[in-house]
């Protein structure tokens, strides 16, 4: 037997228990990986309060490092002893031991640790797609990133730095201010003593910017749209603050022709050639030093409750990691 976290009703952090599970042989296509270092993310909570449906009970989670133990029926280009981790669905990292398919595994070399892998897969690959393929960020562009203390805010202020852009965060705070600054954020507002759309527009002399990522949602979205030139783009990635709702189509052609998407990075790593080159570049920007995953928390699995407290109560920086 091994444990895990286990969610028999959605709901509050306090729906979560360690329990010990059963886990079976691998299945054709899997690997059986007994985890070193799990991800949190945000995401994570959706799982949990049932905001993205999933069957109960459930295990969260989505990122992790661990060693191969054990591989199912046809799997090929993997060994038992190979150390790996992932960013991908099915959930259930929130354990000591899981099954995964193997489709969605990638090979760590060793220049990088395990705490590193598990917290910089998802991550990592979301801060690619996002500045890479949704938008591709070039040289002199100005952008806006909210929550730029945060696990993706600080790889997206590296990453976007590294490629020569001017980067305008957000943050709550003056700690968290000075944490996006040491990481490449050229611009801080303090969202809860600034209205931040007046400020971007002030920093880019009224013009506003061709891109913002918006991970909050509900809370900024119309001064995201303020912030946006014409023709602009609004990447709205995920909905800390809640889910964005009852939108009138109209506003975006009142506020100047303006675009809006809503990735996923599954839609965007979906075929493995398109995983395996995202993980690639996430793992050149790490051993190369230019980008550096901040690990601002560690909590014991077993403290998951008390860890999705802190993440939603916004007491979290950087990423977070779970030991076992």
């Amino acid at each position: 037997m091994s444990k895990a976290i286990v969610v028999r009703e959605a709901g509050g952090p306090e729906m979560m228990s360690w329990e010990e599970v059963s886990v079976p042989a691998p299945a054709a296509g899997e690997a059986r990986i007994r985890h070193l270092s799990i991800g949190l993310n945000y995401i994570d909570t959706y799982f949990r309060t049932g905001l993205y449906p999933a069957p109960l009970p459930l295990t969260p989670g989505m990122e992790a490092c661990g060693i191969i133990e054990e591989l199912g029926e046809g799997v090929t280009g993997f060994s038992v002893g190979d150390r790996v981790a992932y960013a991908d669905r099915p959930i259930g990292a929130y354990s000591e031991i899981r099954n995964m398919t193997a489709s969605s595994l990638i090979k760590i070399p060793d220049s990088i640790n395990d705490e590193t892998a598990a917290a910089m897969m998802l991550q990592g690959m979301t801060v690619e797609y996002l500045l890479q393929r949704t938008f591709h960020v070039k040289p002199g562009d100005t952008i806006l990133f909210h929550a730029a203390a945060g696990g993706v805010g600080l790889l997206a202020c590296q990453w976007a730095k590294h490629i020569g852009a001017t980067v305008i965060g957000t943050a709550g705070s003056e700690e968290k201010a000075a944490l996006a600054r040491d990481h490449g954020c050229d611009h801080v507002i303090n969202y809860r003593t600034e209205d931040f759309a007046k400020r971007v527009l002030e920093i880019t002399d009224g013009e506003g910017v061709p891109v913002v990522y918006d991970g909050v949602g509900k809370d900024t979205f119309e001064g995201s749209l303020d912030s946006l030139q014409t023709r602009g783009l609004l990447v709205s990635y995920g909905n800390a603050s809640g889910p964005v709702t009852d939108v009138n189509l109209g506003i975006l052609s009142a506020k100047g022709s303006l675009y809006v998407t809503r990735p996923t990075l599954m839609d965007y790593n979906k075929s493995r050639t398109e995983l395996e080159q995202s993980a690639s570049d996430v793992i050149k920007m790490v051993e190369s030093g230019a980008m550096k995953i901040n690990i601002g928390q560690r909590y014991p699995m077993s403290e998951a409750v008390q860890a999705h407290i802190d993440l939603e109560s916004r007491k979290t920086t950087g990423s977070t990691v779970f030991t076992l």
